[in-house]
């Protein structure tokens, strides 16, 4: 246990540093000297801002123990303070949730759930779609990504919870790009209330965006909800809620 102790206070002092690389051989280290019980242990007692500032750098050109072992509750917490980050292009964010959702044996809906389960989940999925809004919206309305079905109109808030559980009109394996795509499909048939609120913060943070807003959200901004479009309900719809910045979640940049 000491030297668990004194790994978790190297590690944090590594990545206080701004040594990312550094902090993830000590875990790396810990993983090949102890076994992962030992590492997921370590995992367990670091904060989520630690855990996010080694897996946000993820390499698609080699397997990273750390991701292959976080929990979905770790990874969540995680991802809901991502923004904290102010990465106006999503990359690292589009980045790591693929890397660790579709890692092999892991139920990608498992992770999504646990994201959806904490406040600001919803929104960080909104960013993560961020650049593809007009295909989510087609995805929503049509049940399909193609932009020659799309002709513009947004279905309301109502439609969208009627259109919850159609058939699909594509199949899993049609979309399987361990990417956006599958990601959107998961959420609109496996978990499909987290998919319309995902919807609906998005459309707000796009209003807000053209109203000159920077990134908050409409509710944020105190706008008023029209056309059943932006309607916040009693979730996280459209909040865009901070993450919660306890003295052990501030920003390690």
């Amino acid at each position: 246990m000491t030297n668990q102790l004194a790994l978790i206070a190297k590690t944090q002092s590594l990545i206080a540093a701004g040594d990312i690389v550094g902090a993830e051989s000590a875990l790396v280290e810990l993983a090949d000297a102890q076994g992962d019980g030992a590492l997921m242990v370590v995992l367990e007692q670091l904060p989520p801002k630690d855990i996010l500032a080694v897996i946000r750098e993820y390499d698609n050109s080699k397997e990273s123990v750390i991701n292959l072992l976080v929990s979905p509750a770790q990874f969540a917490r995680a991802v809901v303070i991502e923004k904290q980050y102010k990465d106006l292009t999503r990359t690292h964010l589009r980045g790591m949730v693929n890397a660790i959702i579709f890692r092999d044996g892991a139920d990608p809906l498992e992770f999504l759930t646990a994201i959806g389960d904490l406040e600001g989940g919803s929104e960080a999925l909104a960013d993560y779609f961020s650049e593809k809004w007009a295909r989510i919206e087609c995805f929503a309305r049509t049940g399909t990504f193609e932009a020659s079905e799309d002709d513009g109109e947004i279905l309301t808030e109502t439609a969208l919870l009627s259109s919850a559980y159609v058939k699909p009109r594509l199949e899993e394996d049609e979309v399987a790009d361990q990417d956006w795509m599958q990601l959107a499909w998961i959420l609109r048939y496996k978990n499909p209330d987290l998919f319309i609120e995902t919807v609906l913060v998005m459309r707000a943070k796009a209003r807000a965006h053209d109203l000159g807003l920077g990134d908050e959200t409409g509710a944020e901004a105190g706008i008023e909800e029209d056309d059943g479009k932006f309607e916040t309900g009693d979730t996280d719809r459209g909040k865009a809620t901070p993450a919660k910045r306890e003295s052990d979640e501030e920003s390690a940049i």
